[in-house]
């Protein structure tokens, strides 16, 4: 991190607990900073803030509808997000690295309650904007993980909202 930011700093530990599994620990966290965050009133929260605490958000909820509320929630603040505030983050960060993910993200979650049809559409959002994307570890997991959803989109038959649930697409 380039710039000291104590909201990005406990999305963080939510993140963190929950990637060391325990989802209900980091939804308890995200709920204390987005409430937090929509408590400043007279002024729109930060769209870093908003974007990177709903794309965590969504990956703790147990619930496909909720999962894409807070999907939709991220890509929605990336459109109002600039480089230069991403940069302030990050001296790496662009927002179009940011729309990929994203994508793939809504993309999923649309799969999960069987509506391929909106599936497909962000499907092909997160593949055409891969050229942000850097040859490295992230690019080629979020490129993977478009080419996995790719595959299930094209294998899932029968009707809509029997995916099998949550696609592994991270």
């Amino acid at each position: 991190m380039d710039t000291p930011d104590a909201v990005m700093a406990r999305i963080a530990q939510g993140q963190e607990r929950a990637v060391a599994g325990d989802r209900e620990g980091a939804r308890h966290i995200f709920e204390e900073v987005w409430d937090a965050l929509q408590g400043s009133g007279d002024t729109a929260p930060d769209p870093l803030h908003v974007v990177t605490l709903a794309h965590y958000m969504a990956d703790v909820q147990t619930d496909p509808a909720e999962e894409l509320r807070w999907d939709l929630r991220a890509l929605d603040a990336a459109d109002s997000l600039t480089d230069d505030r991403a940069k302030e983050h990050h001296s790496s960060l662009s927002v179009a690295g940011f729309y990929p993910s994203l994508h793939l993200n809504v993309a999923a979650a649309h799969h999960a309650l069987g509506q391929s049809a909106e599936a497909r559409h962000h499907l092909d959002r997160a593949a055409q904007s891969c050229e942000h994307l850097a040859e490295d570890g992230y690019g080629r997991m979020i490129r993977g993980g478009i080419a996995r959803l790719h595959a299930e989109l094209d294998a899932t038959v029968g009707p809509p909202g029997q995916s099998g649930g949550r696609a592994q697409h991270r």
